[in-house]
């Protein structure tokens, strides 16, 4: 069984703590180049969490039959059995969506986040705790992924949730600005993730600086916080 604390402690490290996108800085060949849109980024990420959940999984019940030597091997061909799964549901059920986020679904076999946690913690640990860390390594993509997404999205055009009718057909894009903005170009480019995941980067290290200091009763300056104040 896994305790209340152990599922606390997996949960803030993957979703929060240890974020693959904003601490480790994994994976920027998809957060680049598909969060060009909210919907993009988060079905990749759908796409790496169930991926990152089952492989977890699966080298959790198997750690004891393989072999250290070959252990990369096996855990790479298990991630792309995974992958190709995923990829020929995507084809079926989501082809339009399939085709604008093309090769980067089988990427998600080379994905650096998904060998990391396969070998640091499946590795080592029972399937009940990999599968919850799998997922919440992906959820913590996910929300960074999708976040990006949305604000490249709406800086760039205006708009969000462009191609949510690819998996929800009956849907359709919200025009958040007026319909003759002009739109910012740099925002869809790969330039513009850069700058925008240095502002999450910031954003977040921000906010912990702020929690520590609250947490040791100084303000984000240093000086002490008076009674019934803030920082």
């Amino acid at each position: 069984m896994i305790s209340r604390e152990e599922i606390r402690e997996i949960g803030n490290n993957g979703i929060w703590r240890q974020n693959s996108s904003l601490v480790q800085i994994l994976g920027m060949c998809p957060l680049l180049a598909v969060t060009t849109n909210l919907v993009n980024g988060v079905m990749l990420s759908l796409a790496t969490l169930i991926v990152m959940a089952m492989s977890n999984v699966a080298v959790a019940l198997l750690r004891n039959l393989i072999p250290h030597e070959i252990r990369i091997p096996v855990f790479i061909l298990v991630v792309a059995a995974l992958v190709t799964i995923i990829d020929l549901l995507f084809n079926a059920h989501f082809h339009d969506l399939y085709l604008v986020l093309g090769i980067f679904i089988p990427l998600i076999v080379t994905n650096c986040i998904v060998l990391a946690r396969v070998e640091a913690f499946a590795n080592k640990n029972p399937p009940l705790q990999s599968a919850l860390d799998g997922a919440c390594m992906g959820i913590g993509m996910l929300w960074t992924l999708g976040l990006l997404g949305g604000l490249r999205e709406l800086i760039g055009g205006g708009t969000l949730l462009a191609g949510i009718d690819m998996v929800f057909p009956a849907l359709q894009p919200l025009q958040l600005l007026p319909a003759d903005y002009p739109g910012l170009l740099l925002a869809i480019l790969p330039p513009g993730a850069f700058i925008l995941l240095g502002c999450l980067i910031a954003w977040k290290n921000w906010v912990e600086a702020r929690a520590a200091a609250r947490k040791s009763g100084r303000g984000h300056d240093g000086t002490p916080l008076a009674v019934g104040g803030s920082a």
